[in-house]
């Protein structure tokens, strides 16, 4: 009986465990209209939606929905930088044989590279800065195929961190599906954009295309893109014209709080039931002896 009991009360302890850590990861984007439904702006920086842009029109995409890098991360090209897992906030790394798996950052804003991120993203328009919390992480495989190094990305990830902190948000971090990234590069900006009627009767914009160019210029498909994510009607105007924005990362507000609130007292209720549960199996093993 009291290996049983013993047996009983390490299940309720990895039960325990397994209810007060579960992943925000698990939460998958996989296209445009799945970006709409991220709380930009307050619970995540719109400046991850330039970084994700210029990331999506970077790698590349076989037709086989393989991606790679074009660069080498460890170079610390446009702020990529190895990423240890320490706070376990992704998987564990795959161990197969032939293959060498590593998790890496991009974006860091402020880290010395010779190659580094466009304009756009590095000094974005004030409504659009992210204090430099935004990150993508990609989870690589390294194939050695003996001439030449191939980075391959099996998974990627949006996150932030923490406020004043080094560690990443798990209840901001998102994986990002190959559809999304095949979407997103619709909005390439350069010589082959494409016609902002065309992407607009796609996403089903009801954007104003004088006006989107006549902000954006040259980033006019960019510009779409943000519209039609962010769902405002009027979201841009001129840089001179801009304030200063009071984003979620300084702000508190009694919206905010109590979602906080309802959150942590979810938690505790989950918390408080497991060990319930477990005080009445040990209680009934007690009885038993």
């Amino acid at each position: 009986m009291m290996k049983i009991s013993g047996r009983v009360t390490w299940c309720c302890v990895a039960l325990l465990l397994a209810l007060t850590s579960v992943s925000a990861v698990q939460k998958k984007l996989k296209s445009i209209n799945d970006l709409k439904k991220i709380n930009f702006g307050q619970s995540v920086p719109k400046h991850s939606l330039l970084l994700l842009h210029w990331f999506a029109n970077t790698v590349n995409i076989d037709e086989n929905n393989v991606i790679s890098l074009a660069f080498d991360p460890n170079d610390g090209d446009y702020g990529s930088h190895y990423y240890g897992n320490f706070e376990e906030l992704l998987d564990p790394l795959p161990r197969p044989r032939g293959n060498q798996y590593h998790y890496y950052t991009i974006g860091n804003l402020r880290k010395e590279t010779s190659n580094p991120l466009p304009s756009y993203v590095a000094r974005p328009r004030r409504a659009f800065a992210g204090e430099n919390r935004d990150r993508i992480i990609v989870l690589v495989r390294e194939q050695n195929t003996g001439w030449q190094t191939s980075w391959r990305i099996d998974h990627v990830y949006i996150t932030q961190h923490f406020q004043y902190q080094g560690e990443y948000d798990p209840d901001h971090t998102y994986r990002i599906t190959t559809n999304l990234l095949r979407e997103i590069r619709e909005f390439s900006v350069g010589e082959d954009q494409q016609p902002l009627s065309y992407l607009r009767n796609r996403f089903g914009s009801s954007a104003d295309d004088f006006d989107i160019e006549n902000t954006w210029g040259h980033l006019a498909c960019l510009g779409l893109l943000l519209y039609i994510v962010l769902g405002e009607r009027h979201p841009f105007t001129p840089q001179s014209n801009y304030t200063p924005q009071v984003t979620q990362q300084s702000a508190y507000t009694p919206d905010n709080r109590q979602t906080s609130w309802c959150e942590a007292f979810e938690k505790c209720c989950m918390i408080v039931v497991v060990l319930l549960i477990c005080l009445f199996i040990f209680a009934i093993s007690a009885a038993r002896r």
